[in-house]
C-alpha cells in the first residue's frame, strides 16, 4: 500500500503543478492584455501626472460654504479595460473634491491632510457619460473636517458612487 500512495502523490502533485502553471500563464496574457508592458509617454512620468489628468476634467458648477458641486464627462483617459470610469479617477475626484469642500470652511491658514477616504462604487459610468459630483462638509471641528461626496449622472440623477473622506487640520505654523 506504501508504494501506491506514494504513486497518487506523485500524480496529484504533478497535476497541481500543471494547474499552477496553466494559472500563470492565464494570470499573465490578462495582464498582458490590458498593457502591463507598454512604455508610458514621457509627459505621464511628470510629477502628479494623473492627478492632473483627472481634475483638468472637472467644471466648478458652484462652490458655497460647505458645498461644491463639479460636472465632468467620462473621457477615454480616464476609462478602464471595460470602458468606464477608472475607480482611481473616482477616487482622485473624491479626494481633491472634498479638500475643496473643506476648504470652504477651514481657513488657509490650517494645511489639510487626508486620513481616510471611503468609497463605494455602486454603479458604473461609461465613456462619455455626463457625471455631477456634489461635496458637502457633514461635520467640521476643531482638527478634523468630514466630507460626503455623492457623484450621479447629470441626465438621470442615478447615485453612482459615494464616498466620504476625512481630514485632519494640521496646527499652522507660527513663527
Amino acid at each position: 500500500m506504501a508504494i501506491d500512495d506514494s504513486k497518487n502523490k506523485v500524480d496529484n502533485d504533478q497535476q497541481e503543478q500543471e494547474g499552477e502553471d496553466y494559472a500563470t500563464q492565464s494570470t499573465l496574457q490578462f495582464f498582458q492584455g490590458l498593457g502591463i508592458s507598454l512604455k508610458l509617454p514621457q509627459i505621464s512620468t511628470n510629477h502628479d501626472f494623473l492627478s492632473e489628468l483627472v481634475v483638468s476634467l472637472l467644471k466648478v458648477d458652484s462652490i458655497s460654504r460647505g458645498h461644491v458641486t463639479c460636472s465632468f464627462s467620462v473621457l477615454p483617459p480616464v476609462a478602464n479595460y471595460y470602458k468606464g470610469l477608472h475607480g482611481g479617477a473616482v477616487a482622485i475626484i473624491a479626494e481633491r473634491l472634498a479638500t475643496a469642500c473643506a476648504r470652504t470652511i477651514v481657513g488657509e491658514e490650517k494645511p489639510l491632510f487626508l486620513v481616510e477616504l471611503s468609497i463605494s462604487y455602486l454603479s458604473s459610468a461609461s465613456i462619455n457619460a455626463e457625471l455631477i459630483a456634489n461635496a458637502s462638509v457633514v461635520r467640521s471641528g476643531r482638527n478634523l473636517t468630514v466630507v460626503s461626496i455623492e457623484i450621479r449622472l447629470k441626465e438621470t440623477k442615478k447615485l453612482l458612487y459615494t464616498a466620504q473622506a476625512t481630514l485632519h487640520h494640521l496646527p499652522s505654523a507660527k513663527l
